[in-house]
């Protein structure tokens, strides 16, 4: 009961704060009225230093690309990478449950930020936007499309996750077509559960494309046939 009237004279506050956000950007060496800009998140515990090089081979040399930093940063796990001098290496996330919806919602902003400031930089069209996600943001970025029908063409999705009120929640369609790629032996997204991916998305997506590959929970190095096979149906 103390314990009880000691939280009962508790008040929770919330309030805004700045953050400096970062990412990365590749470019190729002629940007035309045909390029394409891709905006990648990495997945937890992974910075955008690693995921950069992963998406621009899977993607091919003709696209931008933007490699998004996951805005919660904390320290890897002991007996995992080390940098130079001993130091810990420094992983970054994405959202967790804790404050759910302040998470979406800062995602959803750094998300527009980049798509319109490289977008414009470059002059590429909504039309020819890409959204790219390995593991913890994949289910966001489907909040992201749905929420932003217009913001991007494709959403290419690799061992993630759909967000958990797809059926119960905001019905809303997505107008992105979607790529899914998952891996059979991935331990976090196994394919018992995966395998119903490409029946509940078209719920509520019109073009959905679905691959299970081979392989654990790690980007696909046979992605990039897929990819370009994707794009050279649903761009024009």
């Amino acid at each position: 009961m103390a314990q009880k009237a000691e939280m009962d004279a508790v008040r929770r506050s919330t309030f805004s704060a700045r953050l400096d956000c970062h990412y990365l950007l590749r470019t190729p060496p002629k940007v035309g009225r045909r390029s394409t800009l891709v905006v990648a998140l990495h997945g937890f515990g992974q910075t955008p230093e690693v995921l950069l090089p992963l998406v621009a081979r899977m993607m091919g040399d003709d696209h931008v690309i933007a490699a998004l930093e996951g805005p919660n940063h904390f320290f890897l796990p002991a007996g995992g990478a080390v940098g130079p001098g001993g130091a810990s290496e420094v992983g970054c996330g994405w959202v967790t449950r804790r404050h759910a919806p302040s998470g979406i919602r800062l995602h959803h902003d750094m998300v527009r930020h980049v798509l319109h400031e490289a977008g414009s930089e470059y002059g590429i069209p909504p039309e020819r936007r890409l959204l790219l996600g390995f593991s913890q943001p994949v289910s966001l970025n489907y909040r992201f499309a749905a929420a932003f029908p217009e913001a991007v063409r494709g959403v290419i999705a690799i061992c993630g996750g759909l967000p958990s009120d797809w059926e119960s929640g905001d019905r809303r369609p997505l107008r992105a077509a979607v790529l899914h790629i998952a891996r059979r032996e991935d331990e976090y997204y196994p394919p018992a559960v995966t395998e119903q991916y490409a029946d509940r998305l078209r719920l509520r997506v019109q073009d959905v494309e679905f691959h299970m590959l081979e392989g654990g929970h790690r980007f696909p190095s046979a992605g990039n046939v897929i990819v370009e096979g994707w794009l050279g149906r649903i761009l024009r």
